[in-house]
């Protein structure tokens, strides 16, 4: 099965990523090729994979703890990961800070960190109110020992190539509820 994958793709102008876990034979519904147009690099030098990245991250709820779909490798033929740091590096995304990744803890942990910092009467106080005291009482070093996680945020180069190639968007299979 994984020579006739090999060959299927030999005319491609880049070859699609096969996780080394994924067990083609094992593929009950049989071999489904990443679509040849998915692989053709755009005139950015970004795959069709890459803006459907930069389309998840552009909804605000993309972060490090993230699973990369598995739509990435199957549709797009990209390995997430990789393509998350190239856009990062290349400057499509940057990381948060952890200021900025507030939005993606709980109060009950933003209620955590301030009892540390010796703030209290916290119990009124919504989820805004807390980044509000979060932010007056803590440094972004002091802040960022607490949790790990950070967002992920488009830069103007990255909201220009999504805006630039739509039609990948457009052609992204919907949801049918």
């Amino acid at each position: 099965m994984a020579d006739k994958q090999t060959t299927y793709y030999d005319d491609y102008p880049i070859k699609p990523y096969i996780s080394p876990e994924r067990d083609l034979a094992e593929e009950t519904l049989g071999f489904k090729p990443v679509p040849r147009r998915n692989m053709e690099p755009l005139e950015d030098g970004l795959l069709a994979g890459d803006i459907i990245l930069l389309w998840r991250i552009a909804f605000g709820t993309f972060t490090t703890d993230s699973v990369m779909p598995k739509y990435l490798e199957y549709t797009y033929g990209i390995d997430g990961q990789t393509h998350l740091k190239k856009l990062e590096t290349e400057g499509y995304i940057l990381k948060e800070t952890a200021v900025d990744s507030l939005d993606h803890i709980t109060a009950t942990v933003k209620k955590t960190i301030l009892k540390d910092s010796g703030v209290s009467g916290l119990s009124k106080y919504r989820s805004a109110e807390l980044d509000d005291l979060i932010k007056t009482h803590l440094t972004e070093v002091a802040l960022a020992s607490y949790f790990d996680i950070r967002g992920y945020g488009l830069t103007g180069k990255g909201q220009k190539a999504l805006a630039n190639h739509q039609a990948v968007v457009d052609r992204h299979p919907k949801k049918k509820f």
